[in-house]
């Protein structure tokens, strides 16, 4: 591979980790359904194990905002580390692991989510965009309360 190949992979795996920060950020910001949705290709996917997918834009916001809806959580933080990005031109993969913390509504459980995200991402003529987003929990629980 030239150095100009390996020099735009490494600029690709960059940009995928600024839109998983976006991701996150949109999600801590009380689940806002239009910024997650603006992070996914028109006909993209959300889904959780053991749960039937999200497809499209539409179905994604309208999903994100029915978690802030339900009024479980707030003040929540979704922390991702130690990616695996692989590029393959225009089109890559992802594998995230995952550490979310939240405050329940009432302030008198505080939940950890431990999982882990298996994403596909698409180039866009706007930027990489997630072609389909999948959480995998592997435990939940409170870890402290008030």
């Amino acid at each position: 591979m030239h150095v100009e190949q390996r020099l735009q992979v490494l600029e690709d795996i960059e940009e995928i980790r600024k839109l998983k920060a976006a991701y996150c950020a949109a999600c801590d910001d009380d689940h806002n359904g239009h910024a997650v949705a603006a992070l996914f290709v028109a006909d993209g996917t959300w889904g959780a194990v053991g749960r039937p997918p999200e497809v499209g834009t539409e179905e994604i916001a309208a999903f994100m905002y029915g978690v802030r809806e339900r009024g479980d959580m707030k003040r929540s933080a979704h922390q991702v580390f130690n990616p695996v990005i692989t590029v393959d031109g225009d089109t890559a993969t992802g594998q995230w692991r995952l550490l979310m913390m939240y405050t329940s509504t009432d302030e008198q459980s505080f939940v950890r989510i431990i999982g882990t995200y298996d994403d596909t991402y698409v180039r866009t003529e706007t930027g990489w965009k997630f072609q389909s987003l999948a959480v995998t929990v592997e435990e939940r629980g409170t870890y402290m309360t008030a």
